[in-house]
C-alpha cells in the first residue's frame, strides 16, 4: 500500500499537475518540475498478486488522516489537507493505464467556459443563464478503452440501374439488373468508450472528439491535484457495446461500397468484428454540478476542449415567444408573397 503525494522541493508542499505549464507546479512557492524528468515511484511497485487485493484504507502522506475512497478510486483529494493522494497499488499491472490525456483546461478556465456556454443558452430560463449555482466542479480523469477494431464485411445485394429516355413519341424505361458482391476489410483505430459505472455514457459519447495528439504514455505525475478511478470493465467486457458504436459507420460504408445503383436490396450482410488492441488510458473530464430550481443538474466538460455537454432546464415562456416570433414573421412572409402576386393584405 502507498498514496503518492509529489512534494516540493523548495517548501514542501503537494505539487498538482499545471495544465497551463503541462508540469507539476507548487501552489505555494511557484516551482515547477518536468514530469518527462521526474521518476515515477509506481513503476517501483509491485502489482498485488492474486490473494492480495489492493487496499480500502489508505492515510494521506501530508496529514496522516484516513482517506475517503472506494473501490473504483485511483487518485483523489485529501478531505482533511486538500493534499493529493494517489494510490499506487491501483495503479499497477493489469490496472496500470497504458496512456493519458492531460488535461489542458484549468479548474479558473473551465468555470469561465462553463459559464459562458450557460449565457449562451437562448431557451433556458434566465436564472440559470446567470450562472451564479455552480455547486461543485471537479476534474477527474475517466477510465476508457481505446479499441483497434478489424471488420471483415460481406455483403451481396440485388441492384438496379434505371434509365428513362425519349425515343420519337415514346418516353422508354429501361431497367438494369445486377447481382452485386462486395467483400470489404475496414478497421478502425482509436474507437473511444467509456469503462466507468460512475459516469454517464451518454455524456461521456457526447464529449468526443478527443485530441489523440496530445496523448501522452502514462506517469503518475499527471493525475496529481486531480481525481482519476479505474475501469470498471474490461476490454472484452466492452466488446459488444463498441461493435455497437461502430455499427451505423460501417453500414454507411456499405452502402458507399455500394453506390451507383438506383435500387439496393441486401440478400446477405456479414460483418465479423475483432478486437486487434484496447488500451486503457484515462481521459480528462471537468465534472460540473449545479443547483437550479431544487434540483441538481449534471455537467460534463472536455478537459482538452472546453466542450460542454448536458441537458439544461428550458424555459417554456421563451419557447412560447420563440415559436409565437417564427410563427408571425412566416405569416408576414406569406402576406408579402400574395401581395406580390397581385393580392391583397387580408
Amino acid at each position: 500500500m502507498q498514496v503518492i503525494d509529489f512534494k516540493c522541493g523548495n517548501c514542501g508542499s503537494s505539487m498538482v499537475f499545471d495544465s497551463g505549464k503541462t508540469a507539476l507546479a507548487c501552489p505555494s512557492c511557484g516551482r515547477t518540475d518536468s514530469i518527462e524528468g521526474l521518476p515515477d515511484p509506481v513503476e517501483d511497485l509491485k502489482p498485488p498478486g492474486s490473494a492480495q487485493q489492493p487496499s480500502q484504507e489508505y492515510h494521506c502522506a501530508s496529514c496522516g488522516g484516513v482517506i475517503e475512497t472506494d473501490g473504483e478510486t485511483t487518485a483523489t483529494l485529501c478531505s482533511f489537507c486538500g493534499a493529493s493522494a494517489i494510490l499506487g497499488d491501483r495503479l499497477t499491472g493489469e490496472l496500470r493505464p497504458a496512456q493519458v490525456l492531460p488535461f489542458a483546461i484549468g479548474k479558473d478556465e473551465a468555470v469561465r467556459a462553463f459559464k459562458k456556454w450557460c449565457r449562451n443558452g437562448r431557451l433556458t430560463p434566465k436564472g440559470f443563464m446567470t450562472a451564479d449555482r455552480i455547486k461543485s466542479i471537479t476534474g477527474t480523469y475517466v477510465p476508457f478503452w481505446l479499441y483497434a477494431l478489424n471488420n471483415q464485411i460481406e455483403a451481396r445485394a440485388q441492384a438496379t440501374k434505371v434509365r428513362t429516355y425519349v425515343q420519337g413519341d415514346y418516353r422508354i424505361t429501361e431497367t438494369q439488373h445486377f447481382s452485386v458482391y462486395r467483400r470489404i476489410r475496414l478497421n478502425y483505430s482509436r474507437v473511444p468508450l467509456d469503462a466507468s459505472e460512475k459516469m454517464s455514457d451518454q455524456l461521456m459519447d457526447r464529449l468526443e472528439p478527443f485530441p489523440y495528439h496530445q496523448i501522452k504514455d502514462f506517469k503518475t505525475p499527471y493525475l496529481a491535484g486531480y481525481k482519476a478511478d479505474k475501469y470498471s470493465y474490461t476490454g472484452e467486457e466492452m466488446l459488444p457495446r463498441v461493435k455497437e458504436k461502430i455499427r451505423p459507420y460501417v453500414e454507411a460504408y456499405i452502402q458507399s461500397a455500394m453506390a451507383g445503383y438506383t435500387t439496393v436490396s441486401y440478400t446477405q450482410k456479414d460483418v465479423d468484428t475483432r478486437m486487434a488492441q484496447a488500451d486503457y488510458v484515462l481521459i480528462p473530464v471537468w465534472v460540473v454540478h449545479y443547483d437550479y430550481d431544487k434540483l441538481e443538474h449534471t455537467f460534463a466538460m472536455n478537459g482538452q476542449t472546453g466542450k460542454v455537454v448536458g441537458k439544461p432546464p428550458i424555459s417554456y415562456g421563451k419557447v412560447a415567444a420563440w415559436f409565437a416570433g417564427v410563427s408571425g414573421v412566416t405569416f408576414l412572409s406569406l402576406k408579402l408573397i400574395a401581395l406580390l402576386m397581385g393580392g391583397g393584405l387580408w
